[in-house]
């Protein structure tokens, strides 16, 4: 299994889920993104590993890499491994020297933890064709194409985006991509996906 590896390229509070916060993660060398709805505990402990910020007392993570550390156990790497049904899976890859396990964890959860351990976070190319948002920068726009109309305010998005067709969908995608709204994007792509 040929993997492929991310940066986390932003962390923002999701505007569509309150208490919840969109996670994105980037090809390394491609333009792909992949974003990821994660909780505020998750974020938080995120967060203050990137920002290097010292809590006055160990968080859940934090805990985990005294844990291992004291037996010896460092974690290598970290692997998105698959999407299933819109929830994604992951796995920590520690080692003690001598033997390897994979351990199973969310991808938030594992994030926060490699993020202790400065490790690399890897995928697969199946989670990236599934789930990944292609970010076209030599996108061209003719000036003669439709404008796309705006949707009733009365409707949620999630109908907005049913009452479109593809090639409507198709370019709000590409809109959302151009805009760096991941969240927004991954909604449509997955209304897309859902009608193949």
């Amino acid at each position: 299994m040929e993997k492929i590896r991310l940066e986390i390229l932003g962390l923002s509070p999701s505007s569509s889920q309150t208490g919840s916060f969109a996670l994105v993660l980037g090809e390394e060398q491609g333009p792909r993104r992949l974003p990821i709805i994660i909780g505020t505990f998750e974020a938080q402990a995120i967060a203050i590993e990137i920002e290097k910020i010292e809590p006055n007392r160990p968080m859940t993570h934090d805990l985990f890499k005294t844990f291992a550390k004291s037996f010896g156990y460092s974690v290598t790497e970290i692997t998105i491994t698959d999407i299933r049904e819109g929830v994604f899976f992951a796995k920590i890859q520690c080692s003690d020297g001598l033997r390897d396990v994979a351990i199973d964890a969310r991808p938030s959860d594992a994030i926060a933890i490699g993020l202790r351990f400065n490790v690399p976070i890897y995928t697969t190319e199946h989670v990236l064709s599934e789930a990944g948002i292609s970010v076209n920068e030599t996108s061209q726009h003719d000036d003669d194409d439709e404008a796309i109309e705006s949707p009733n305010p009365k409707k949620s998005f999630g109908e907005m985006l049913r009452d479109n067709p593809v090639e409507v969908l198709n370019k709000m995608l590409e809109e959302a991509i151009e805009s760096e709204d991941y969240e927004r994007a991954a909604k449509i792509r997955d209304e897309i996906e859902r009608r193949n």
